[in-house]
């Protein structure tokens, strides 16, 4: 099955992209475009990754005591995902960029994650370059950003250390002045970076001329301490080899030395590190310790890096959700292909019978849909939220200011949805293969394998459940909050002609969240508003993708094709297998159930 016709139809048919070519911006584009670069990053995708899949999964990343060794498919992937011009496709002319909106952007990049994850498509080097158009200097911008956007330089995010994990209040990563006259380097104030950062993806390869660290480091205070907690957390620019103004290498390494290399379960085409910084392997300038350049000013490096982290948040999610289709589709295959067992008559089964594709059994119709209805729905929500970053740089202020709000309140859903529902949907496709789901003659296990992984990158599923609960619905006095179920009210009003029932479980859903949110704060401390927090991400969630639904299932009208068709039925599976759940989420919610929060640890 090919991803194209889903991608036009939420696209062209539900999201109606092309009206963004009334805007300044986006003048010169048209269908046509948007087409040219789909066009393109499929068939790259088609001819550089999936044929690569299973090789980087076998074949994974060794260092040979100089360089981490990767397949040359990964390079020749790296060099054709560059030569796209996609890092830089929602960027301005004038560095390079197509103004692309980045719901196209966001589209076309769903290809290479359904492709290929492992291999990657540069979303943290797109992320780095994009923190440093906002947070960083004209000279930072000119020199890392822009060379990161051309594919010359890749980039990195290191927020993680080995003791402190998600927990950054704790890093010890510490970065001092760098001599006399260190605030006057034109490259941004100069400091010596020592510490250690794990789980660093990309950290280390040879794919690219240079590798971009962001990296979170604490400015000891005048008695040389670290201040507590995220307040005395600073961004740096530390470049694996020094560079000079002019973005081109001096020919000296930076004391940024490769420590080891961690082995995933999945995501094993993409090299996962542990770096030292400023250990004395590479001394620069004759002493120990990483140069770093600061971003922004000092103790707002967290605030800076939220910049990127919110995006990697939605790719991870786009790349959860690719990881579930990829699954539906090789499960589909199968279950057409497949022949086994009889259909039950009167008489039960005919053994003289021929035997029936696994399609025609009612519970493999069952998990086929699952699949179709978490992964097409969360697919839905990507694009709708990327659609909301188009409105929140290019709308009126007000509703720019609007699309801001909505963003705050789905980008936990849009990374957690897919991490939870569509490693299900995985698990369903081996469920189809049978026993030779979990072999790897087929596909399917290094799906679940990759997929795995999402419910903890760039924030575990209980940090985004604290965060909706605990912050996301409660800011601006629950605006955002409101603001979705305007949104959600008015999409049950459409559908009242057609989709009543559903409509009605709308407005119910929407109901039980909120009551759900008031109760769980009514008077209470936020340890017990958040002990369950993981149930009300869920049941947030489960609503957000039945509004999804909802929305595209009658934007359908008249249209009877087989994909109309399915679309219909994954909109009515979804409302009638997966909405009635929430009610159980949120009744430990609304009473704030102490069950887990109060059990000894002794009595586990």
């Amino acid at each position: 099955m090919s991803l194209r016709p889903t991608i036009d139809f939420l696209l062209h048919d539900w999201l109606k992209v092309e009206n963004l070519q009334s805007r300044e911006r986006f003048t010169d584009h048209s269908r046509e475009t948007f087409d040219a670069v789909l066009d393109t990053c499929e068939r790259i995708a088609r001819e550089k990754y999936a044929p690569f899949n299973r090789l980087v999964d076998t074949q994974e990343p060794h260092f040979d005591g100089e360089k981490v060794i990767l397949p040359q498919a990964t390079h020749d992937a790296y060099k054709a995902y560059a030569e796209s011009g996609m890092l830089s496709a929602a960027q301005d002319y004038e560095i390079g960029g197509m103004q692309l909106p980045y719901t196209v952007e966001a589209a076309a990049n769903a290809f290479f994650a359904m492709a290929s994850v492992s291999i990657g498509s540069g979303m943290l080097t797109s992320g780095n370059a994009n923190l440093l158009m906002v947070h960083g200097t004209d000279l930072q911008k000119h020199v890392f950003a822009a060379n990161e956007f051309s594919g010359r330089f890749s980039g990195t995010m290191c927020l993680s250390e080995p003791q402190a994990g998600s927990s950054l209040s704790d890093v010890t990563t510490r970065a001092t002045p760098d001599g006399e006259g260190f605030e006057d380097d034109a490259l941004g104030a100069r400091y010596r970076l020592k510490g250690n950062k794990m789980w660093i993806s990309s950290g280390e390869h040879e794919l690219s001329e240079n590798i971009i660290h962001l990296v979170l480091a604490k400015i000891p205070d005048a008695n040389g301490q670290l201040v507590p907690g995220v307040k005395g957390i600073s961004l740096f620019i530390v470049p694996k080899k020094m560079v000079d103004t002019n973005g081109q290498l001096t020919g000296e390494r930076n004391d940024v030395a490769l420590a080891g290399l961690n082995h995933k379960c999945g995501w094993r085409g993409t090299t996962n590190t542990l770096l030292n910084f400023g250990e004395g392997k590479y001394p620069v300038r004759g002493n120990a310790g990483a140069v770093g350049y600061l971003v922004g000013k000092p103790g707002e490096g967290l605030r800076c890096m939220f910049h990127m982290m919110n995006e990697a948040r939605i790719g991870v999610g786009m790349a959860a959700t690719m990881l579930g289709m990829a699954g539906y589709y090789a499960s589909l295959d199968y279950a057409k292909n497949r022949p086994q067992g009889r259909p039950t008559g009167a008489g039960g089964k005919d053994a003289s019978q021929p035997q029936v594709r696994i399609i025609e059994h009612a519970d493999i119709k069952r998990m086929l849909l699952a699949q179709k209805a978490y992964s097409e729905g969360a697919l839905a929500l990507a694009l709708y939220s990327a659609r909301l970053v188009d409105e929140q740089h290019t709308g009126t202020a007000e509703d720019a200011d609007v699309a801001r709000l909505l963003l705050e309140v789905l980008t936990p859903i849009v990374k957690s949805f897919p991490s939870e529902w569509c490693l299900e949907a995985n698990s369903l496709a081996i469920q189809i293969h049978g026993g030779y789901g979990y072999t790897r003659d087929f596909p399917v296990e290094q799906y679940w394998r990759d997929n795995r992984l999402n419910m903890i990158h760039e924030g575990t599923h209980g940090i985004q459940a604290m965060d909706l609960l605990g912050r996301k619905v409660l800011m601006e006095n629950g605006r955002g909050l409101q603001l979705l179920a305007e949104r959600m009210l008015a999409t049950a009003a459409k559908a009242e002609s057609n989709w009543a029932p559903e409509a009605g479980a709308l407005r119910d859903a929407l109901q039980q969240v909120s009551q759900a949110t008031q109760q769980a704060w009514a008077g209470a401390e936020p340890a017990q508003a958040l002990a369950n927090a993981v149930p009300y991400l869920q049941a947030f969630g489960h609503t957000v993708i039945a509004w999804i639904w909802l929305d595209v299932a009658n934007s359908l009208g008249n249209d009877n094709s087989p994909a109309a068709q399915g679309r219909r039925a994954a909109c009515r599976y979804f409302f009638r297998y997966e909405l009635p759940k929430i009610g159980a989420w949120l009744n430990v919610v609304r009473s704030r159930d102490a069950t887990c929060a109060d059990l000894p640890e002794e009595a586990f």
